[in-house]
């Protein structure tokens, strides 16, 4: 291993045990060790050099679905080789870029709407890159943290706090992860449009009134959820494409902002729930460094 990502969300999440009984299958990552609710070896943002395996990848440079680990054995099929123009230090994005991708198409989003994305979070930034590329897209990046705005300022995304939203919006899409943002996302939606649920809550209850706007707009809520490709690209998309394309799209070097914080694997189990509490985190990355890992094991 060279770099792993901390997905804060949904590893903290799991780290609280509030994985509902219900989905304790659904939700395994790929080479999960354990049983939900906790504790459980978790992760799935690896990135390493292949040791040992078919001629074409040795000392390959490759992005796999695997927790935090120094090293593992996996089935070649798992390895996927990192594009030429992505650093390894970046590719710790490839499954959150992998989630922003997966929602876009889930949202059906079309030249020209106005879109409002909220959540400043490492995927609801992602999600608001992508649309911003989108020629026409009016893209509008929500959160009520006021520092987040510097985050969106240097990928070109427009920022807005959300008591400082003004008119309709064809698309909401509500990475947050609060209750109160999918409320307000109904109130702004135009006649007919879209809101999409990209938020994972657990166990947390969500409180929302339908008796307003909901139903006389006419309005859709749907989620978009990783574990599937969207219906609409399944027949043509594998995940393999989609992890690929998902890397191609990392290449950008200004979406290094999204990596707020770095840790040495062997100290990761003192820093791992602090790391996960600090709402400031967006992607961390855990550095593995043999000589280091010598030193303390």
């Amino acid at each position: 291993m060279l770099f792993s990502g901390i997905s804060r969300g949904t590893e903290a999440t799991v780290l609280q045990g509030l994985v509902p009984e219900s989905e304790h299958q659904r939700m395994r990552c790929p080479h999960m060790g354990g049983d939900f609710p906790f504790p459980v070896k978790y992760g799935y943002c690896a990135v390493g050099v292949v040791e040992h395996g078919p001629a074409d990848l040795v000392n390959q440079t490759v992005f796999c679905l695997h927790p935090h680990q120094d090293r593992f054995i996996v089935p070649s099929s798992d390895l996927i080789p990192l594009p030429v123009d992505l650093p390894p230090e970046r590719a710790i994005l490839t499954a959150n870029m992998e989630t922003a991708l997966n929602i876009v198409w889930d949202a059906a989003i079309l030249p020209g709407e106005r879109v409002a994305i909220f959540g400043a979070g490492v995927v609801g930034t992602l999600v608001a890159y992508l649309l911003s590329r989108i020629v026409g897209v009016e893209a509008l990046l929500v959160d009520p943290d006021l520092e987040r705005a510097s985050l969106a300022s240097g990928l070109g995304i427009t920022f807005a706090s959300p008591t400082g939203l003004k008119g309709e919006f064809d698309c909401i899409i509500n990475a947050s992860g609060a209750s109160a943002a999918l409320s307000q996302a109904i109130d702004l939606a135009g006649f007919e449009a879209r809101i999409v649920e990209a938020s994972w809550y657990g166990q947390r209850q969500v409180t929302l009134s339908l008796g307003g706007a909901f139903h006389s707009r006419r309005l859709s809520l749907v989620s978009s959820q990783v574990g599937h490709v969207a219906g609409k690209q399944r027949p043509r998309w594998s995940y393999r494409r989609r992890l690929e394309k998902a890397m191609q799209l990392l290449c950008d070097p200004k979406l290094e902002t999204l990596i707020s914080g770095e840790t040495l694997f062997a100290y990761l189990d003192n820093d791992y729930a602090r790391i996960l509490n600090t709402t400031s985190t967006l992607c961390h990355r855990v550095r593995y460094e043999k000589e280091k890992l010598d030193v303390c094991c």
